[in-house]
């Protein structure tokens, strides 16, 4: 799907804080948005191919979104609220006969995704963005997430309850041939994952088709939990 009307390409300088970054352009140097407040260490370092949105919005203090980077062969969409919009327009395929869907959906203390029907079937959904990869491997999360682990005692609540739960990791890229959770930063997040599995949550993985301007899930790729 087309995320962005106009993007430009540049270089990557510097990151001073989590939400800016600077970014060198064929017409100057960018003080640019960073629409990822993730570590991304991986990605952002000095001198990587990025990919800029520019904004048709004179008001914005800066005028630009960090939106994706180059890491060696991949293009890493690395834009925080891409992967729910590629899922969202995908979910018509992934639950056949969807009948209806409700982005940001209650469910205990929490906000889920979406909430989905299928006639009589009723399902909560997480999607999760996915932007590191290792080895032809991606890995969820880059950084400890206590917030994904509430997310999942969420969705295993829920499928006790008799509800349908999945969570779908949607892998901002095209390459990686299997999915992980990344026990080695988060190993209480790969633990919950496990047990909301062996709950009945159901999980998903698909990479995605990237351009600079947009973003689509493309396959399924196996999910290893052992």
């Amino acid at each position: 799907m087309k995320l962005y009307d106009r993007v430009i390409p540049g270089i990557f300088l510097e990151r001073p804080n989590r939400f800016i970054a600077r970014v060198q352009t064929e017409n100057g140097e960018e003080i640019c948005h960073v629409k990822n407040t993730g570590r991304c260490r991986e990605l952002l370092v000095p001198g990587a191919p990025v990919y800029l949105s520019v904004s048709a919005n004179p008001a914005r203090k800066t005028r630009c979104d960090l939106v994706a980077v180059r890491k060696g062969a991949l293009l890493i969409n690395m834009d925080s609220q891409a992967p729910n919009r590629a899922a969202g327009e995908a979910l018509p395929w992934l639950f056949p006969g969807l009948t209806r869907m409700k982005p940001e959906a209650p469910l205990g203390a929490s906000r889920l995704d979406f909430y989905l029907e299928q006639g009589e079937k009723k399902t909560y959904l997480e999607v999760k963005g996915v932007t590191l990869e290792e080895n032809g491997d991606a890995l969820f999360p880059d950084a400890p997430t206590a917030r994904g682990e509430k997310h999942l005692r969420e969705l295993m609540r829920c499928a006790d309850a008799g509800f349908g739960a999945a969570v779908l990791f949607v892998i901002q890229m095209q390459g990686p041939g299997r999915f992980l959770p990344n026990a080695r930063t988060d190993p209480a997040f790969a633990r919950a994952l496990r047990r909301a599995r062996d709950a009945g949550v159901r999980i998903l993985a698909y990479d995605c088709a990237v351009t600079a301007s947009d973003m689509t899930l493309d396959r399924e790729i196996p999910v290893i939990l052992s």
